[in-house]
């Protein structure tokens, strides 16, 4: 892996910042965590050297004097949305986060459901989670939010809202995803803790996009795409423009938020300490890139893999054509097309010749293997087959599984289970693997070559199952697939 990002300077000079803003302000801070605080995929993705967990690392050491507040929105859990990079609902993924944080030796505090008008799916989240004694409050829906700042700073707007009880100085505001309400909960509590008296402060963690690189590049090009479904925009910072004469990047919903907070600090000490919402993010990731054009081609990879996910969610009708053609035009700005990655040709190339679907694998070393599909295999479970095969330096014509042992598998598919579909997965082909490999050293040698699959690219001209999506992923695989069906 070509690394284009310093990890271990990102943590030092971030943690320091972090700090300093801390310093800042008295009883206590309200730091929104944007972006995923535990498994960053996208930020490990386009800054090939940034850790999922830098952000968690930098959080460990202050665990002392810091608590966390997961925020779920009501409207995401009536919706069942789903965290696309693990492929779990928010409810679940908040109790994940829970844990992990909790096995680190991190306090969670509550849990605060926002976006509330009623939802009983919300109703039952709630009293779940009070089964499981996690204290669980509502921050409702604000008319207006967040334009109409005078009902919002008043006792029908924010002071509507649950208190939410914290008593350490550092207070961490984190969600499943995005939209999930996370900087309202923060400026809500402002306004609560005005009310008794309590100093607090407010800052962002921010990742991004990132504010001193600049708007159509790359990196924040891919921010967009990751989040189409939403609709975001980055935008230059007009406050930041106006207060120092300087660009910086950042995105509609700070923007729009921002004269909020304005007034919200104007209430609480008279002035604002913050001039613009480029001010109050904390993020160093622009001064950690070390090598661009690697983070600018990890981006651009990145865009085309989002283009393929929305293509997917539009063929099983999760989403409308709106979120697909914002992607296209991302495309367009970073001048690329699906041809940028090198997978989707060759897979293409391979479905031409044979006429039936195939797929295509990148190897760490610029290798690329095409498979199709066959009687016995789909494209996917061939290819894992002769990739490991090139990996582990077995000669193509070796037969690992002997098709003596793949029909009566068939056969069980199919007769007894009662599946349409009598070709191997993924799965099935890894467990032939490990049995044969008890006896056979070919085998054993190509089921030891499955680490070498992370980061690898593979690209399907057939939308493949949820059983070789998720085997494709546990082995760190990057996939993207044409939104075909199959037969």
């Amino acid at each position: 892996m070509k690394y284009g990002f310093d990890n271990e300077k990102y943590l030092k000079i971030q943690s320091e910042h972090i700090k300093e803003r801390i310093a800042r302000f008295g009883d206590k801070l309200y730091m929104e965590f944007g972006g995923k605080l535990f498994d960053d995929l996208h930020a490990s993705r386009v800054l090939p050297g940034f850790k999922p967990d830098s952000k968690l690392q930098m959080l460990m050491q202050l665990s002392d004097s810091a608590e966390i507040i997961i925020v779920i929105s009501a409207t995401d859990i009536e919706k069942n949305k789903i965290r696309a990079d693990l492929g779990i609902t928010y409810d679940v993924d908040v109790l994940r986060l829970r844990s992990e944080f909790e096995n680190r030796g991190l306090l969670v505090s509550s849990v605060v459901i926002t976006h509330y008008n009623g939802q009983s799916s919300a109703d039952a989240y709630r009293a779940r989670l009070e089964r499981m004694g996690i204290t669980v409050y509502y921050h409702y829906t604000i008319e207006g939010y967040p334009n109409n700042v005078s009902l919002i700073d008043s006792e029908e707007g924010f002071g509507r809202n649950d208190y939410v009880r914290t008593t350490r100085p550092l207070v961490v505001v984190t969600a499943p995803g995005p939209g999930s309400g996370k900087m309202a909960v923060c400026l809500s509590q402002l306004y609560q803790e005005h009310k008794r008296g309590i100093k607090a402060g407010y800052a962002k963690f921010e990742t991004f996009p990132v504010w001193n690189l600049p708007l159509k590049h790359p990196v924040n090009l891919a921010y967009e795409a990751a989040t189409a479904d939403l609709n975001d925009v980055n935008m230059i910072d007009p406050f930041h423009l106006e207060a120092y004469g300087k660009t910086a990047v950042n995105y509609n919903r700070d923007i729009e938020i921002f004269p909020v907070l304005n007034a919200l600090f104007e209430g609480i000490y008279g002035e604002n300490p913050y001039k613009s919402p480029t001010d109050m993010g904390v993020n160093m990731v622009g001064f950690c890139i070390c090598d661009e054009d690697t983070c600018c081609d990890a981006s651009r990879d990145e865009i085309v893999r989002r283009y393929y996910e929305s293509l997917g969610r539009l063929a099983e009708g999760q989403c409308d054509d709106t979120e697909v053609n914002k992607i296209a035009l991302l495309m367009r700005q970073a001048s690329i097309t699906t041809a940028w990655r090198k997978t989707t040709v060759a897979a293409y190339e391979r479905k031409m010749v044979s006429g039936v679907a195939s797929a295509a694998i990148e190897l760490p070393d610029g290798t690329i293997i095409t498979e199709k599909t066959t009687p016995l295999l789909g494209p996917s479970a061939a290819l894992i087959l002769n990739a490991a095969k090139h990996l582990a330096g077995i000669d193509h014509n070796v037969q690992l599984i002997p098709q003596e042992m793949i029909e009566p598998i068939q056969r069980t598919k199919v007769t007894f289970l009662h599946g349409h579909n009598p070709r191997l997965h993924t799965d099935e082909v890894l467990v032939a693997l490990s049995l044969l490999s008890i006896k056979d050293e070919n085998c054993r040698r190509a089921l030891e070559t499955l680490p070498q699959f992370e980061c690898c690219q593979v690209h399907s001209t057939v939308m493949l199952s949820e059983v070789d999506r998720k085997i494709f992923k546990k082995l760190g695989v990057g996939l993207t697939c044409d939104p075909v069906k199959k037969n």
